[in-house]
């Protein structure tokens, strides 16, 4: 995957030390082979692998669609309010000991509620779990809602209007409204009417753009969607204009290396731009995307980023302040944490 040589134990140690918050991270993607089994097993859910390494062998993927096939029918075992919980609460429990203090986690309820679960019962399990992780673990985190994007606005809209009524009741963490999905052919200005309506209703935005996407969906997400952050950005780099854009107005990425390498973004690590960007100027962020199936979570990022790439230890707690300046959490949390970075950051 990257480098054979073991992993400097030093250095995974001031990676982990650093306060980091993650951005870019679909719950749904965080269900590891065993749990999915297990799942399985408690809702009499037959998959199609007979063993936990049958599944783990096929996490290796052609390219996005061949991921996306294996990732909704593995979302196919979350049934009850505890599949959920328990998802959620995996993951969080893996951040606490990466040195994640607030996660800002993206689901996806169109591919739960398609199959019959209630809008209702996946807020309360991830919800409950944010809130569990914030009361026991120290770590915060909020939910952004993501619409699917090979679907058409009209679903997002009704899927908009299912949730709703919940938001009062998850008002502390309910926070944002993002896109995500097949790319190709779903350009951002396909959802303008319902991002339209999110900033009316008060909601953080992102949007995914340009991963697979030109840097043209980038200048969409940010002129007709009016995000906040771009989730990806790497082919950001084919515009100079945009990328002097980006620099100028501080716009955070929420880039997810390991992701890119996995699905052929990249030919390898060392091919990756995100140095590049972040010498640039560029406030640029590291994230994990789906971790469980693509061979790791935060530390994992940076840790393969600093061996590739070369990032020295300011570099990395630039990252890091990066991250939680680029959070959605209010002012005196974020003074908070980056005052426990490193000076150089």
């Amino acid at each position: 995957m990257h480098s054979h040589t073991r992993p400097d134990p030093r250095l995974l140690q001031f990676i982990r030390a650093l306060p980091k918050a993650e951005l870019h991270l679909h719950i749904e993607g965080t269900l590891e082979p065993e749990l999915m089994f297990e799942l399985a097993r408690r809702n009499g859910i037959e998959l199609p692998y007979p063993t936990v390494e049958a599944l783990r062998a096929a996490y290796r993927f052609d390219d996005l669609q061949s991921f996306l096939d294996l990732y909704y029918a593995g979302a196919g075992v979350l049934i009850q309010e505890a599949d959920f919980y328990d998802m959620t609460m995996a993951y969080l429990r893996r951040a606490q000991r990466d040195g994640i203090v607030h996660a800002e986690i993206m689901f996806d309820p169109q591919t739960h509620t398609a199959r019959g679960v209630p809008m209702e019962t996946v807020f309360a399990g991830i919800g409950r779990a944010l809130r569990d992780a914030r009361d026991t673990l120290g770590v915060s985190g909020y939910l952004l809602l993501s619409f699917l994007r090979h679907l058409p606005e009209a679903d997002a809209f009704s899927t908009l209007e299912q949730a709703l009524p919940l938001r009062d009741r998850y008002q502390d963490i309910w926070m944002g409204i993002g896109l995500d999905s097949a790319e190709k052919g779903n350009p951002p200005e396909k959802f303008a009417r319902v991002f339209a309506r999110c900033r009316e209703l008060g909601f953080r935005l992102v949007a995914h753009a340009g991963e697979e996407g030109p840097a043209a969906y980038v200048r969409d997400a940010l002129d007709i969607l009016r995000v906040e952050r771009i989730d990806h950005g790497v082919r950001s780099e084919e515009d100079p204009d945009l990328m002097r854009r980006l620099a100028q107005e501080k716009v955070p990425l929420t880039v997810c290396p390991l992701s890119n390498l996995r699905l052929c973004v990249f030919p390898s690590l060392e091919d990756h731009n995100l140095a590049r960007m972040l010498r640039q100027g560029l406030m640029v962020t590291v994230n994990s995307d789906d971790p469980a199936y693509f061979g790791g979570y935060l530390a994992d990022n940076y840790l393969a980023c600093a061996e590739s790439l070369g990032l020295d230890e300011a570099e990395l707690a630039t990252l890091a302040g990066n991250s939680i300046r680029a959070s959605f959490l209010p002012p005196e949390q974020k003074a908070q944490w980056l005052a426990r970075l490193p000076a150089t950051a």
